[in-house]
């Protein structure tokens, strides 16, 4: 059961992203493509994404296990290969305040700690296993949309520079057009030089390559069907073969359904996001609007705005939106989409898309993600829900799922804030409407 249209969930559809224009496809040696017949192994891992693939990556590299990886589409078809290429902190959907407030400074701590190792990990496994992931910039923009939120970066900025020992700079609207950009809704930010960004879809499939390469089995277009809990293990049963393990990783984020698990789906929240692509912009266009930055940028909006200029000066431009997934809102909201593109950036308003994608992001009811194991079977495991940052914290959520499952750690080692299941969300079947009270209440917020 599913509450979205069932397009969303289509493994067969193409995404229609930028990235897939532009990464090579991955060799046959490295996706298998579906199961086709009876295999074993020790770890079977739901989900072929950032956090399943690098689970797999380093459980084969570092850990000699025999694992196996089963994903719906193609490898990095879910949100992995579609995001908008933001390497960045933190994974959650609280305030620093609220952070510190709920789990204490030391937790917290420990919390943003993991998430500057989230971004160095990305970044060595891209440099050690020579994947091409078109870094740009050394860090992220955080920009006020409006003068009032101005403050809310000198309070972010204090957090993360005092508590937590990071380095960011402060920027005025006049240093920000002089050095980064310009635009309707641009009144100072906030420069976090932590973070980068790079081609998610690259990301994906070289990660893959090398989990490949370290000797995990991975086969897309191979949906599990079905989940049988025998004496023995797990067997997971897809159109054409089955998988027999003795443990399981589930990392299927925001398209977890409750054939995975249900009390599991039960308290994930997916939310629709959004993403257009310019075609790319001659010297005299980004001029017009003093872009000089390679940084990626996020503004102040509860139903926040990110945005990147690529290397080929093609301009990314993503947003929340949309309850229902239906191919006619898609295309309501790509039209809503570019005219926001051109109030906020006006000389490029008349500057034609030639991309529009979208995919889930996975939240909870406590706003921070989820790693564990279930309740009622500790040989299953679960990583995921990022709120919308996981290019950095699924592939470190997978690495710690490796340490658990080959038992170099204990769930007792992670910050509080990732661990465990989440709350149950009260009537999981009003989710959509708990989201449409949301979106207008944050719209109200942001004017």
């Amino acid at each position: 059961m599913t509450w979205y249209d069932k397009a969303m969930y289509d493994a067969e559809r193409p995404v229609g992203s930028f990235w897939e224009d532009d990464a090579a496809p991955l060799a046959a040696s490295v996706d298998l493509g579906p199961l086709t017949h009876d295999i074993e192994c020790d770890v079977a891992i739901i989900g072929g994404g950032y956090t399943g693939l690098s689970a797999a990556y380093h459980l084969a590299r570092d850990a000699n296990i025999d694992v196996c990886v089963l994903e719906a589409g193609s490898l990095g078809w879910g949100a992995s290969g579609r995001n908008g290429g933001f390497c960045t902190l933190p994974p959650m959907g609280l305030s620093f305040a609220q952070l510190i407030s709920r789990y204490g400074i030391d937790e917290a701590r420990r919390f943003i700690s993991s998430q500057v190792e989230a971004v160095e990990l990305v970044a060595a496994i891209a440099r050690d296993e020579n994947i091409d992931i078109q870094p740009q910039g050394q860090g992220t923009l955080h920009v006020a949309h409006a003068p009032d939120r101005f403050g809310q970066l000198k309070e972010e900025a204090a957090f993360l520079g005092d508590s937590f020992g990071l380095s960011v700079s402060l920027l005025s609207r006049g240093e920000m057009a002089e050095t980064h950009y310009d635009s309707t809704e641009q009144f100072g930010a906030l420069l976090n030089h932590t973070g980068f960004g790079l081609q998610p879809l690259r990301f994906v499939r070289g990660l893959a390559t090398a989990a490949a390469r370290a000797g995990a089995r991975l086969h897309g277009r191979s949906e599990v069907l079905r989940w049988d809990r025998t004496g023995a293990g797990h067997r997971l049963m897809t159109a054409s073969g089955s998988l027999r393990a003795r443990r399981i990783i589930l990392a299927t984020n925001g398209f977890t359904r409750p054939l995975h698990d249900a009390n599991l789906s039960n308290r994930l929240i997916p939310v629709l996001s959004n993403i257009i692509v310019t075609r790319p912009m001659n010297p005299d266009e980004l001029v017009a609007q003093n872009w000089r930055t390679d940084y990626p940028c996020s503004n102040t909006r509860n139903l926040l705005f990110y945005y990147r200029m690529l290397p080929d000066h093609r301009f990314l431009f993503g947003a929340r939106g949309d309850l229902t997934g239906r191919p006619e809102d898609g295309a309501k909201m790509r039209a809503a989409m570019e005219r926001r593109l051109g109030e906020v950036f006006p000389h490029w308003k008349d500057i034609p898309t030639t991309h529009y994608w979208r995919g889930f992001v996975c939240m909870t009811a406590r706003l921070t993600p989820a790693i564990g194991q279930m309740p009622d079977d500790a040989s299953v495991y679960f990583g995921l829900a990022y709120h919308g940052d996981g290019v950095a914290a699924a592939p470190w959520a997978g690495w710690t799922l490796a340490k658990l499952v080959s038992g170099q750690i204990s769930l007792g080692d992670l910050p509080a804030p990732f661990r465990g299941m989440p709350p149950r969300i009260p009537l999981p079947s009003l989710r959509r409407w708990y989201l449409r009270a949301a979106l207008g209440l944050y719209h109200l917020r942001d004017r």
